[in-house]
């Protein structure tokens, strides 16, 4: 049993998630502080994707560092690559607490946080800052964008241009999420006349050519995903992260049930679905997210065509060392076939 399994994860459970979040963020943020600059990238099996290069395949998933706390302490854990946000062109305090649930049994947890942040200008200014005191992580740095609250529909194109705007010199990569289940009308933009718009008009930001990559709902039907792979890539998406959270909670219990989006082990197999649809439709690399764990689990989303996967629930039921582990395991099991380079 691992110190963390056995003294940290029983004493960060006592305390309410969002306080046990905060207080890591907190003690992450000052590693980043103070050793930011000494902090390497990991080794590993190097993948090529997109025009990037990762040291290896695993990363971390947004919504854990959503603005920029702890930027460079995540490669400290073993992360090949960091993905910060969601973040809005709003500032937005997120939807009332209590927001984030705990289901031990099943791995996993159900949050309706809404896209609480800082806001793309404020975390504008905290990446420039870690650029110009030297903590700038050694790994890749993706840049998720959501929606703001208040921005209807019909301006969200615009919304999602302004934080591009603020935030394109600091992103290798850029992630439209438009599949949260916990902003009114979010998942509306997948439909593809809205995509299509946003799509077109952030190309026209990225003087840079930044790839642009496009998160989505596992609760879509397959017909969906097809349209959607479709018209991204006619827009020129450069790849996919498949998948957000679930709003299907038929594993949960009814007394511990929570209106949210559902992530961890209930949705390993619906994500690899996904995973496995757009792989089959696309030669466009697929991140790969949602209920990965452990070695096997990251193994079956790179089998069924994921370039890289990401976690976030698994870390925090197994702590700080699996990212490291996950990503050595895949790499001394590498007699088995798995895709290394996404173009």
């Amino acid at each position: 049993m691992s110190v963390y399994s056995a003294i940290a994860r029983p004493l960060l459970f006592r305390l309410a998630p969002e306080t046990a979040h905060e207080m890591t963020m907190t003690m992450l943020s000052m590693t980043a502080r103070i050793f930011g600059r000494y902090i390497k990238a990991p080794r590993g099996q190097k993948v090529l994707c997109f025009g990037v290069e990762f040291p290896h395949a695993v990363g971390l998933a947004a919504g854990m560092d959503k603005n920029a706390m702890a930027l460079s302490a995540w490669p400290l854990m073993g992360f090949g690559f960091v993905e910060i946000g969601t973040i809005t062109a709003r500032a937005q305090p997120g939807n009332p607490k209590p927001r984030i649930f705990r289901l031990p049994r099943q791995r996993a947890l159900i949050n309706r946080m809404g896209f609480n942040n800082d806001g793309a200008e404020v975390v504008a200014s905290r990446l420039a800052k870690w650029r110009a005191i030297g903590r700038w992580p050694r790994v890749p740095v993706g840049i998720n964008l959501g929606k703001s609250k208040v921005t209807p529909l019909e301006n969200a194109a615009e919304d999602y241009a302004e934080s591009f705007r603020r935030l394109k010199d600091f992103g290798d990569y850029f992630v439209v999420n438009v599949s949260s289940p916990n902003t009114p009308g979010l998942r509306e933009l997948q439909a593809v006349g809205h995509l299509r718009g946003i799509l077109q008009t952030l190309a026209r930001e990225n003087d840079a050519q930044s790839p642009i990559l496009i998160k989505i709902a596992p609760d879509l039907a397959d017909e969906d995903i097809d349209d959607i792979v479709a018209v991204g890539e006619e827009a020129g998406a450069a790849g996919w992260i498949a998948t957000n959270t679930t709003l299907n909670h038929v594993s949960v219990p009814s007394e511990l049930d929570q209106q949210g989006g559902l992530s961890g082990g209930p949705l390993r197999e619906r994500a690899t679905e996904v995973v496995r649809r757009i792989a089959s439709r696309t030669s466009r690399p697929v991140i790969g997210v949602g209920g990965i764990s452990c070695v096997g689990c990251a193994r079956e989303k790179l089998q069924v065509g994921a370039s890289l996967v990401q976690i976030y629930t698994a870390l925090i039921y197994g702590g700080p060392n699996l990212p490291r582990k996950i990503a050595e395991e895949l790499q001394s099991k590498s007699a088995v076939s798995l895709p290394r380079e996404g173009s």
